[in-house]
């Protein structure tokens, strides 16, 4: 049989054993953490008793969803919480973030982002970008953020903008969305809400997208007062093909249940239909999924680095998420390596990206994505707004040995 690398040069099949050997002892750091996970996930599947007749799914109003309510049970377990919303209603992370951000705020609340902007679609819910309509400042609520200093949260602004605004929710970005800024660790995410507590009682608010088992603790943990996150990233862990949660003190995911159904439906009704069982097994086999995608990364970033690329995080950084970020500086380089990464897709090898306009981006986009769901940024794709310094966002990998041999065969066509 022709081994998968036998097409590569010798100078790049020695980068490539560089590499390996390079980072194998962090490749060991994920396996147990992921172990770690693993036995969390494993000990609330045990505490709530799930069996065979919790996969099956509900039709119509969804009442007595008797699964619906042990896989929120589960979620809320795992996550150290007093209570969990996990919907197939759910659209996206955007919505589900959204459906949480209306629940809580009302005319004349203000909401204070303290990493700075938040991520591109998030913008267009709050009313700082897009035509504003049916966005957060529509309905009369502030907005304002607190640009960070670095990788880091400005703490002495941050208490001053607390001070003068008295904002009713305070969030917290854990992923760099398309910034430049690091991603934030759960421990810089505690140090954070401890500031905050110093100066608000507000409810703290953090979005988990792409954080969710990247650790071997979570945000709720240390303060967090809601999260939300979706299930076509880490959470669902490959298999869920649509869906979102809410987890965090049981009268905030409430008021998030009324904006998601109706006031007095609440979390009460919603069909799972034949959803249930992806949901189940999917944030099962979460915690393995996301080791393969940080392994993913790691390799990733050794080897662009090694070939001369600025990466981040380094190979040997913490990490938090599932993004890796290679900077090209040139718009071509970019979009060929996203032409690239489609081209060693699953799914949909033969479509060759282009940048283009996308809803809620002000950029044009280029994104490769020949993923199993749709848009599931848990799987291996990779995307990036079209504006200097040109950086490609990686994203996902169910299995390392796809990334792998799908950058190793990049690394080729680029610099080989």
């Amino acid at each position: 049989m022709t081994k998968w690398n036998a097409a590569f040069p010798d100078k790049l099949k020695e980068v490539i054993k560089e590499v390996d050997q390079q980072i194998a002892p962090k490749l060991a750091e994920i396996d147990e953490q992921v172990l770690d996970n693993q036995n969390k996930v494993l000990a609330a599947f045990r505490e709530e008793n799930i069996d065979e007749s919790s996969l099956l799914g509900t039709t119509g109003y969804g009442d007595d969803d008797r699964g619906r309510d042990q896989l929120e049970a589960v979620y809320a377990d795992v996550f150290k919480t007093e209570a969990a919303l996990v919907r197939p209603q759910f659209v996206s992370g955007t919505h589900t973030l959204a459906t949480a951000l209306f629940g809580m705020l009302r005319p004349g609340d203000n909401l204070l982002y303290v990493t700075g902007e938040p991520y591109d679609t998030m913008q267009e819910v709050i009313g700082i970008a897009g035509n504003k309509r049916g966005s957060l400042i529509d309905y009369q609520i502030g907005f304002d953020s607190v640009k960070m200093d670095g990788d880091k949260v400005d703490f002495d602004l941050m208490k001053q903008k607390i001070e003068e605004q008295n904002p009713k929710v305070i969030a917290i970005q854990r992923s760099r969305g398309y910034s430049t800024r690091k991603s934030l660790t759960v421990k810089e995410i505690a140090e954070i809400i401890k500031q905050i507590k110093t100066v608000s009682d507000a409810i703290i608010f953090v979005d988990n997208c792409y954080g969710e088992f990247s650790e071997t603790i979570e945000p709720t943990e240390v303060g967090a007062d809601l999260m939300a996150g979706s299930l076509i990233k880490n959470a669902g862990g490959g298999l869920a093909k649509v869906g979102g949660y809410i987890v965090g003190k049981k009268d905030l995911v409430e008021l998030a249940s009324y904006r998601l159904t109706a006031p007095g439906i609440g979390a009460s009704e919603g069909a799972t239909i034949d959803r249930q069982s992806e949901m189940f097994q999917g944030f099962f086999l979460a915690p393995r999924v996301t080791g393969n995608a940080i392994k993913g990364a790691i390799f990733e970033a050794a080897i662009f680095e090694k070939l001369g690329l600025n990466v981040s995080p380094k190979w040997n950084d913490d990490r938090t998420d599932l993004i890796q970020t290679i900077e090209f500086n040139d718009p071509d380089k970019m979009v060929h390596f996203a032409k690239l990464v489609q081209q060693f897709s699953p799914i949909d090898s033969n479509v060759s990206p282009e940048p283009s306009a996308m809803s809620g981006y002000e950029d044009q986009v280029v994104m490769a994505a020949g993923t199993f769901v749709s848009g599931a940024s848990v799987e291996f794709s990779a995307d990036g707004p079209m504006r200097p310094p040109y950086i490609i966002y990686i994203q996902g990998g169910l299995t390392y040995e796809h990334v792998k041999i799908a950058i190793s065969n990049a690394c080729k066509e680029l610099f080989f």
